[in-house]
């Protein structure tokens, strides 16, 4: 459920008519809602009633602080996973201790960053991982609390590109060689165990590789117990999914993830973290794109919007899909067309859909891309030169401009030349 709907023959987001942001802002632009927000956060954290538990929300799903702000408002911690996002989180006024730190590579400075401003755990990624954290924490006279990420090498039947739990992939260590791992850990200086960490992928539409990861993990904890670590923690990771297209099968509810998760881990009385990001910000947001023109071919119509794929990359790096509305609502028996939805850059793979059937459309009119939240904004770049498009935040009758439009002047003056080029050619 989101809060974009048609009233009157527009739609609207929660109180505020699309096109009259559309007026104010032009196009492109992404439009949150704050009561989508709240209410997805509010059914991650209801469903973990009974258990002591955080729901951290990965930061790398949508960064703007207007939306980290939102989250840290009604309690939410934060998934970090670089030394940008720890630092934008606690700009958006995230408690140290409610920062969780991940991810593959963290580097030295990164590490001393969070050190440094605290936090509330490191999920450690490798053995010359643990030692570089130990060094500088031990150099800087503090113990930070760690978990250690185990792979469970459970296929989650997502995305190849987005699935993390198989041994082939980068992350975490062998489930298989974890008690060698925390013997080592428990040995060096500057570290706290507290913990088991464990993510096995993203857009997961099935509880069964939960499961199978999960029982896993519940094992591992009793085993860790016996060789005399205290394990007081589990991070359970993300990756619930969302639906994309009206015809998906509805993934599982919060609800009975939160079962699952009771069922598995209550008995061992641990704190619970999760760290949903897609499932909390995925369908809070559209993309609002004009169409500059359609153009008809012997094979194809295509609909060319003024949003591209530097603006929203998933369509062309996942194959992702993406629901396709106007914003003025359809009349009931209004001619349909088959288009290739298509942006301005000159890559073929920019492209948003094929084939997609929508009503007749002219330059000039609005469309939206639902479900766009999550990976959006936040995977934007300035390919072609085009600057990064705006992002606006809905809270019932009032919207803001949370991320301004920068001028093409202010993107090219970024650019430095050296001196060298500055002398005239006949010097």
């Amino acid at each position: 459920m989101d809060h974009f709907n048609y009233l009157n023959g527009q739609l609207y987001a929660e109180e505020v008519a699309v096109s009259e942001i559309a007026d104010a802002v032009g196009t492109p632009f992404y439009l949150y809602s704050t009561a989508t927000l709240l209410r997805h956060y509010g059914l991650v954290t209801t469903a973990l009633d009974g258990l002591d538990h955080l729901v951290c929300y990965a930061v790398k799903a949508a960064s703007n602080q207007a939306i980290l702000r939102t989250l840290v408002n009604a309690g939410a911690g934060m998934d970090v996973v670089s030394a940008g996002e720890y630092l934008r989180a606690q700009a958006a006024g995230v408690a140290s201790q409610k920062i969780v730190f991940s991810g593959v590579g963290k580097t030295a400075a990164e590490i001393a960053t969070a050190l440094d401003g605290g936090l509330r755990q490191f999920n450690v990624e490798s053995e010359p991982e643990l030692e570089l954290i130990s060094t500088i924490a031990a150099s800087k006279g503090l113990t930070v609390p760690i978990t250690i990420r185990v792979n469970p090498d459970v296929d989650a039947k997502t995305h190849a590109k987005i699935s993390t739990g198989k041994a082939e992939n980068k992350f975490g260590v062998p489930i298989s060689q974890s008690r060698e791992v925390y013997a080592r850990a428990a040995k060096m200086p500057g570290l706290k165990i507290v913990g088991v960490d464990v993510h096995i992928g993203s857009q997961l539409t099935d509880l069964a590789p939960f499961e199978k990861a999960y029982r896993k993990v519940s094992e591992l904890t009793g085993v860790l117990r016996s060789d005399g670590h205290e394990i007081t923690r589990l991070d359970l990771g993300g990756g619930l999914g969302i639906p994309y297209a009206p015809s998906d099968e509805a993934p599982p509810h919060p609800s009975e993830y939160g079962k699952l998760i009771k069922d598995i881990f209550k008995r061992l009385n641990c704190e619970i973290q999760v760290e949903p990001g897609r499932l909390i910000v995925g369908n809070a947001a559209i993309l609002v794109a004009s169409v500059i023109s359609c153009k008809s071919t012997d094979a194809k119509n295509f609909l060319v919007l003024d949003a591209a794929m530097n603006d929203f990359l998933r369509p062309a790096m996942y194959n992702a899909w993406h629901e396709i509305i106007p914003i003025q609502q359809p009349e009931e028996h209004a001619e349909e067309i088959r288009y290739d939805v298509v942006g301005p850059v000159c890559e073929t793979s920019d492209s948003f859909a094929c084939d997609r059937v929508l009503p007749s459309l002219c330059s000039g009119d609005l469309v939206a891309f639902r479900s766009t939240g999550a990976y959006g904004a936040v995977m934007a770049s300035e390919y072609n030169s085009r600057p990064l498009i705006p992002e606006v935040l809905v809270n019932g009758k009032n919207y803001a401009v949370v991320r301004p439009r920068p001028s093409i002047e202010d993107m090219i003056d970024r650019d430095i030349i050296p001196q060298w080029l500055c002398s005239s050619s006949s010097d």
